[in-house]
Parts: structure tokens; C-alpha cells; sequence
């Protein structure tokens, strides 16, 4: 397991001013939002978060049926938020939880209120803006009994930042017959180093959806979100499409446990190493009947990347069907020839065939977003080394 020493980087003195409109930030710092899903325009968002550095600098609700606040604001607000904070990830866990604990720079916090169905996306962005700067964030989203909402939270770099420590907790409340479409995507720097702990709860009737998109280098990202689905009815599902870069390193993957019957999860993960390494993985636990649960795990290899595929099965109870499939290996020669007899030389038969095994739309993004993640696919530099 990687390390990383967090006495390199600066957790107090980086505050920042409030942010009243999105639109004021540079044209650099936009362009660096957008590529981890966040606009400044908010007329298509019904809330906005944004953190920079150690202060939460643009915090707003455009729907009555979201409340968004910063997570120190919610703790003053409810009372430490008992039933919420904290127990779903152990604060004693590592040495980032602690560190999580002990200086709360900010989060967001963000409630769906009961029977809400929210059309447009609620958005959250957390920024590192200073070099070498130490970011500790607890982020919250409860969705209440019969809501439904898309929540797109952006992690970036701010314009020119290279080197940084992120270190985020999630907790996620999915109440009966709720809904939350989780889009996470990542925009980090080739020297910052990302541990995120998160784990979520989902009651009866209840569904979440997980996506993520990683296709930017990072220098080391180590996480691992857990799902516990305590609910008769409930549904998890994750989607994964992650690029390694050279000096890239990950550890990853999900987790779901199915205590309930008629439940039902799959974990999908398309990985690229070109160049980086990605140890992927993949764990589903089934201990009520019936249930269903699927891990599929596929990685390309490209130039000298790595990746280590972990799927993990366990079932306690008898009449529970759970299955997997992992593959790792390089662009089939025939899948190339094929392309290439149809008027493509090499290069262009293997990026289409590498933009294909990356498509996210399957995912149901916003337009906008799908657009982005579609110009990053194309704009890969790896590509440039096949």
C-alpha cells in the first residue's frame, strides 16, 4: 500500500474570500470546474457548492426541495447532526480519518427533503486552488422517504496547481423509495495525492447509482466507497471509466453488501493503464435471499501501465446468485485489422476502439457533462503513445 506524508503539505492558513457569482472566478479556474463537471452558470443547477482551499466560498440553493450548506453550518444548525455524522465511516479508520477529525476545514452538506423530485443537478465542487496545500473535508447527502435527485460533485485542481493532499469523507442516506444518481468526477494534478473514505445506506425501496470518471493523471489515489443495502427493494449500481497515466498510481474500487431481500447491485469498471498502475476492486456480499449481484471488472494495458483485477464474491445464504467477470489484456490484433481494412491506419483503428471501451453513456449524464468527458476521451495524450 502506497504512503503518503501528510507533513509535506499545508493544512491551516489557506482561507478564502467569498465567491457571491461562479461567473467571477478566472476563465482558467471555469475551464478547470467544467472539466470536473461543475458551470458557472447555475440556471441549469438547482444548488452549487463550491471549497477552495480550507473555506467553503459559494454555497447556494435554487430548488425549495434542496438544502445545501456548508457542513459546519449544518452541524451548528442540527445539533451535530447525531443520527448522521460520522457513523457510517470510523473516524479512527486511518490516519486521514483522524486527520479528518481533528482539523474540519469544510463540506457540503446537502438534503433532499421528503418527496422532492429534483429536475435539474445539484452541484459541488471541492478545489484545491494554493500549491502543496491540505484540504480535510465531511461531505453529507441524505435523501429523504420518496425523493430523488442527481447529485454531480467535481474534484479539481485549480489552473497551474500541481502538488496537493485531498482527504474527503463521505456519507450517503438513502431513505425508502428514495433515489440519488451519484457523478463523481475527477480532475486532479500529477502531484496530488487523494484519499477519499466514503460508505452509504440504502433503505427499502431505495436506489443508488454511482458514476465515476477518472481521465486525468493523479499521483496517487487510494479508494474503496461501501454500500450497505439494508432495504427490501433496494438497487446499487456502480460505473466506472478510469485512465492511468504514467506516475499514475490507484487503488480502487466498490463494495456492496446485500442485507435485505430482492435486492439487487452490479459493479462495472472499465480501466486503461497507459503508463500507470491500477490495483481494482471489487467485493459483493449477499446475505439475504433473494438477491442478485454482478462484478464485471475489464482493463486494457497499454505501453508499459499495470493492473491488478480483485473481484470478490461472498455469499452466506443459500438461493443468493452472484457472478463476475474480470479481464485484463491488450487491444485484440483482430479487432485492429478489422478497422483497419475498413480505411483507418493503426493509429486511428486503436484510438476509436479505446474511445468505444471508454463510452459513458450508459451513465445518463447531463448534455453538457457527457460532452466534456467525450472531448477528454478524445484529447487523451495517451492516445498519442498507441
Amino acid at each position: 500500500m502506497s504512503t503518503v506524508d501528510l507533513s509535506q503539505f499545508t493544512f491551516e492558513g489557506l482561507d478564502r474570500e467569498a465567491i457571491e457569482d461562479l461567473n467571477s472566478l478566472s476563465p482558467e479556474d471555469k475551464d478547470q470546474l467544467l472539466l470536473a463537471g461543475v458551470v458557472a452558470d447555475e440556471s441549469m443547477r438547482s444548488g452549487s457548492y463550491l471549497q477552495m482551499d480550507h473555506s467553503a466560498v459559494h454555497c447556494r440553493s435554487h430548488d425549495e426541495g434542496v438544502e445545501i450548506l456548508d457542513i459546519k453550518d449544518a452541524l451548528k444548525k442540527y445539533d451535530g447532526l447525531k443520527e448522521y455524522y460520522w457513523t457510517l465511516v470510523d473516524r479512527d479508520k486511518d490516519e486521514f480519518t483522524r486527520a479528518t477529525e481533528d482539523k474540519l476545514h469544510g463540506g457540503y452538506f446537502i438534503r433532499v427533503k421528503a418527496g422532492a423530485r429534483i429536475k435539474d443537478p445539484i452541484q459541488s465542487c471541492l478545489m484545491l486552488k494554493a500549491e502543496n496545500v491540505g484540504q480535510n473535508v465531511h461531505n453529507l447527502v441524505i435523501i429523504e422517504e420518496g425523493a430523488e435527485a442527481h447529485v454531480i460533485t467535481g474534484c479539481s485542481v485549480a489552473h497551474g496547481t500541481k502538488a496537493g493532499a485531498h482527504l474527503g469523507i463521505s456519507e450517503f442516506f438513502v431513505k425508502k423509495n428514495a433515489s440519488l444518481t451519484f457523478t463523481m468526477v475527477h480532475n486532479w494534478g500529477e502531484s496530488v495525492a487523494v484519499r477519499p473514505r466514503s460508505a452509504g445506506v440504502v433503505e427499502e425501496g431505495g436506489r443508488f447509482l454511482s458514476n465515476y470518471v477518472l481521465l486525468k493523471a493523479v499521483k496517487d489515489l487510494q479508494m474503496y466507497p461501501s454500500i450497505t443495502m439494508n432495504g427490501a427493494g433496494s438497487v446499487a449500481r456502480f460505473n466506472s471509466v478510469v485512465v492511468a497515466p504514467k506516475g499514475t498510481h490507484l487503488d480502487m474500487g466498490n463494495r456492496v453488501i446485500m442485507n435485505a431481500p430482492d435486492t439487487r447491485c452490479e459493479i462495472i469498471a472499465r480501466t486503461i493503464a497507459a503508463g500507470g498502475t491500477i490495483i481494482n476492486r471489487g467485493h459483493i456480499g449477499a446475505h439475504a435471499v433473494p438477491s442478485k449481484g454482478h462484478l464485471e471488472c475489464q482493463g486494457l494495458i497499454l505501453g508499459d501501465g499495470r493492473i491488478w483485477a480483485i473481484p470478490e464474491l461472498d455469499g452466506t445464504a443459500e438461493g443468493v446468485e452472484l457472478s463476475h467477470e474480470a479481464s485484463v489484456g491488450k487491444i485484440a490484433q483482430d479487432e485492429i485489422e478489422y478497422l483497419m481494412a475498413r480505411g483507418l491506419d493503426e493509429a486511428e483503428a486503436t484510438s476509436t476502439i479505446v474511445r468505444g471501451f471508454l463510452n459513458t453513456d450508459i451513465m445518463g449524464l447531463p448534455d453538457r457533462l457527457q460532452r466534456e468527458i467525450d472531448k477528454q476521451i478524445e484529447e487523451l495524450q495517451a492516445f498519442d503513445a498507441m
